[in-house]
């Protein structure tokens, strides 16, 4: 959410960053908000008079009491009474002029960083950098599905009978495999200087506005019926969430905490949930980080987040890359991200297993975040990136460690996880 003092003093910024993005629409949302926040700040001003009135007469009312001057005291106890339905008038109109101005300044995008590609949507991100030499076995890589069914590692078909399409029953060594990862993933980030936590896995309609727009909430949330709580589609939203209304020391950033949860998406828009794949799941795990910490040095840890992910995925033989998205691929709050993908051998391309974004201070600013320093009071800046998100990650480890014979060889990194085993066998 933007400072509605920077949109008044910037609205040619403000409308050409909405058009970076591609979102034409919202153009006259700008001079709609600019408009409401004058009436506003007109109708405080109103208010205020009022009020200093009204104390002023209070007092002139005291005075000539005391000197028996009643007439004159009821003459102004008039005014006070007029003056008082005024104010009370003001006071509902600048309540309903705060909201509408908050819902307008919720739906406006915030400012994206220079350096992000300007483009319309995923097809025009940006490759940053490869890690790893992406290969193609000469023996043919079975669907992921085939794969871990031939490992006895899924059940398809049970999940659908309990819960539909969209979920599934992870089995035997590919079960542990994945808790191997999530655990692999907690450790490698702890070893980092990250704390670890574990949040609450539902949160409140307050906080959900707080971290994500309203199109994502609408794509990915699941309310509760009948309470005021959601369930997570990532832990960045209870991690965030975890500072609202807080004051930080200066000297306390920068907060870096990982947190394991698992996540819970409608993925409404996605065409529809595949019967046999599990790139797109109502439910799985994930292990996140999350970084809070002064907006000079947020670009340096954005760099340093995405970094992390792909050397977690190198230690694992899984070749990646990076891509930087462009303006109209970015949700409305961030000011830059990078996608990391990981290389499919089967499909022979890419794909994406985690997201870094640098949201600047706009969840700070939405939470009320704020920062004690030197010189002042201000809004931190929040990141969020993904360390590991099976069973996404699985897919990648399992194509990019395939024998000829169907076995998969186990990671290094990931063997005393899994018992000292260094191979699952069909």
């Amino acid at each position: 959410m933007l400072d509605i003092k920077f949109v008044r003093e910037n609205p040619d910024i403000v409308k050409q960053n909405i058009r970076n993005k591609f979102q034409d629409e919202k153009l006259g949302l700008v001079d709609e908000v600019i408009s409401l926040d004058a009436e506003l700040r007109k109708t405080k001003q109103e208010a205020e008079a009022l009020r200093a009135k009204r104390n002023k007469i209070s007092k002139q009312i005291g005075f000539l009491m005391a000197q028996g001057k009643r007439e004159e005291a009821e003459e102004l106890k008039k005014e006070v009474t007029s003056n008082a339905e005024r104010l009370a008038e003001l006071e509902v109109k600048e309540k309903e002029l705060d909201e509408k101005v908050r819902e307008i300044l919720l739906l406006i995008p915030n400012i994206i960083d220079p350096s992000v590609p300007i483009g319309r949507d995923a097809s025009e991100n940006v490759e940053v950098e490869r890690f790893g030499e992406p290969k193609v076995p000469d023996f043919e890589i079975p669907y992921h599905i085939d794969l871990m069914e031939k490992l006895n590692g899924i059940d398809l078909e049970s999940a659908r009978k309990v819960a539909g399409h969209g979920f599934y029953y992870l089995m035997g060594d590919i079960a542990r495999l994945n808790s191997a990862v999530l655990s692999y993933a907690r450790d490698f980030m702890i070893d980092k200087g990250f704390t670890y936590c574990i949040p609450p896995f539902m949160i409140r309609s307050e906080i959900v506005t707080g971290v994500m727009s309203f199109a994502e909430m609408d794509a990915m949330m699941y309310k509760i019926e009948g309470e005021d709580l959601y369930l997570i589609g990532t832990s960045e939203h209870s991690m965030i969430g975890k500072f609202i209304d807080t004051i930080l020391p200066e000297d306390s950033l920068p907060q870096t905490l990982t947190s394991y949860s698992p996540c819970f998406r409608k993925e409404k828009g996605a065409h529809g949930i595949e019967e046999r794949g599990i790139y797109r799941i109502h439910q799985f795990e994930k292990q996140e980080m999350i970084v809070i910490c002064k907006p000079e040095d947020s670009m340096m840890w954005f760099e340093r987040m995405w970094r992390y992910t792909v050397e977690l995925f190198r230690s694992m033989n899984i070749p990646v890359r990076a891509l930087e998205c462009c303006s109209g691929d970015l949700a409305d709050l961030k000011v830059k991200s990078v996608d990391v993908e990981a290389w499919s051998p089967r499909q022979k391309k890419y794909f994406e297993v985690g997201s870094c974004s640098n949201l600047g201070d706009a969840q700070a600013r939405r939470l009320r975040i704020r920062v004690d320093g030197e010189k002042g009071r201000y809004f931190a800046h929040t990141l969020n990136n993904t360390v590991a998100a099976p069973p996404r990650m699985l897919i990648a480890l399992l194509e990019n460690n395939l024998n000829e014979d169907g076995s998969v060889n186990i990671p290094e990194v990931l063997q005393p996880y899994m018992g000292g085993k260094t191979l699952i066998k069909p």
